[in-house]
């Protein structure tokens, strides 16, 4: 995540699979990032990186991460989480993941009403 992202912007992706390894070496080779391990406890999920920028994670669906779907994930930053999963839910939308924390910020992910899913990113300055 960037220091300061705006609300409103895409702010990460990340992609949770069975096998973060074997889609680890998958975009190395295909797209040429580097992988580098992230502890997650008794696993590494892996951030991945472009002339050494963190571009992108790959992510095990274990633990928190377990229900994600295996697609591409974005994370949207907002101003306030609260409200925004609060509007999610009066507009026709869901919580898939309830919030918790991430880089000293919080985020949850939600499916819209017409079934896309997303993340939602309160960085800690905005908290």
């Amino acid at each position: 995540m960037s220091a300061s992202p705006r609300p409103g912007t895409i702010t990460w992706q990340d992609l949770t699979v069975a096998n973060a390894e074997v889609v680890r070496d998958f975009y190395a080779a295909v797209v040429g990032w580097t992988p580098e391990p992230l502890s997650m406890g008794a696993y590494a999920d892996f951030v991945m990186k472009a002339d050494h920028e963190a571009v992108a994670g790959v992510c095990h669906a274990r633990g928190p991460n377990a229900d994600l779907p295996p697609q591409w994930l974005i994370y949207i930053t907002v101003e306030d989480l609260d409200h925004s999963l609060a509007e999610c839910e009066r507009l026709g939308g869901s919580m898939i993941a309830p919030p918790r924390s991430m880089g000293g910020g919080r985020f949850c992910v939600i499916r819209d009403p017409a079934g896309a899913v997303a993340g939602l990113y309160q960085p800690p300055d905005a908290a």
